[in-house]
């Protein structure tokens, strides 16, 4: 077979192409490296890579002449700073996937599998959440990556593209982001741990989330590649929800209280009932056995920016400032 993995130098893509060069199939990689690290996918062989830039048609849409399935991960993916810029994540998020679209169209490709976000929920009503929640996105990011999701639903039900859309809920694991963004928790902890520096625990801590070990989002990845199921939704989580405490006792460090933020929700929790019947998924990595890979691997966010309570205080500012007054009305 041969695949078109956009953004997969990054967390998530890197798994991806790992696994799939395992099963000798070929591999054209699309990456702007804005979080992609070469490091991720430089001891592979047989692959095509380009760097360019899918907010802006190029040349980059020839590449998908005779691809067999797309998987489109690439994505700005850190929820604080879409506050702080909005029209990047929409360029790269939406304008991004319109033009992947387009080029799937162009070139007649019959399959493609969008990686969403769980963020679409919101602060949901109902826990463990199901694919049918009402969607309330609380912040740019949410809004640009469910924007995409109806896109690609929107395009394969109009242009025959069959599309499946995985709603991946708190994914972590080795080779996550290392950017100078405020981002993803573990991301953030590791570069603490490294530093010797406290744990920066949002709230009490005592809120919990799905998460969700990336080689079995990689693996449900590929099991909907596989799958005659087209114009689905899918929610893709441990079926499982853990405090953030209980991490930072498997991490094994101090940690100091910065202020909860508003439009985060105390829990997040995925039904994966659906996708257990439909595609014959489940997750296999606990979260102790997940975090002690991270350990083992830690010298991978060495170069990552150490974040403090002060200068996480700068970077949320304008969080504060538009979330906080929107929950207020």
């Amino acid at each position: 077979m041969k695949y078109l993995i956009t953004g997969g130098a990054g967390f998530i893509g890197s798994h991806l192409v790992e696994k799939l060069l395992n099963k000798k199939h070929k591999i054209i990689i699309l990456d702007n490296f804005s979080t992609g690290r070469f490091e991720n996918i430089k001891n592979f062989k047989n692959i095509s890579l380009v760097k360019c830039d899918l907010g802006k048609k190029g040349s980059w849409q020839k590449k998908f002449k005779n691809i067999d399935c797309v998987f489109h991960l690439a994505a700005l993916a850190d929820i604080v700073p879409s506050i702080n810029n909005p029209v990047k994540y929409y360029k790269s998020n939406v304008n991004g996937t319109l033009n992947v679209l387009e080029a799937c169209k162009k070139y007649k490709v019959k399959k493609l599998i969008y990686t969403a976000s769980s963020s679409c929920y919101g602060i949901p009503k109902k826990y463990p959440t199901k694919e049918i929640e009402k969607i309330d996105n609380q912040y740019p990011y949410a809004l640009t990556k469910y924007l995409g999701e109806q896109l690609c639903l929107h395009w394969g039900k109009l242009f025959k593209i069959d599309v499946i859309s995985l709603r991946l809920f708190n994914v972590y694991g080795t080779r996550s982001r290392t950017s100078g963004t405020y981002g993803a928790m573990f991301g953030v902890f590791l570069a603490q741990k490294l530093a010797r520096a406290p744990f920066t625990v949002v709230g009490s801590g005592k809120q919990t989330r799905d998460f969700t070990y990336v080689t079995d989002v990689v693996s449900a990845i590929i099991k909907s590649s596989k799958s005659n199921i087209k114009g689905k939704i899918f929610n893709v989580g441990s079926g499982k929800t853990v405090s953030v405490n209980k991490i930072i006792k498997l991490l094994k460090g101090k940690k100091v209280n910065i202020p909860k933020r508003p439009g985060e929700p105390d829990c997040t929790f995925a039904d994966i009932k659906k996708i257990k019947k439909h595609l014959n998924w489940k997750p296999k990595i606990s979260i102790e056995k997940g975090v002690s890979y991270l350990i083992k691997d830690i010298n991978y966010w060495n170069k990552a920016p150490v974040w403090t309570p002060k200068k996480i205080d700068k970077a949320t500012k304008d969080w504060f400032k538009y979330i906080g007054k929107k929950n207020e009305k």
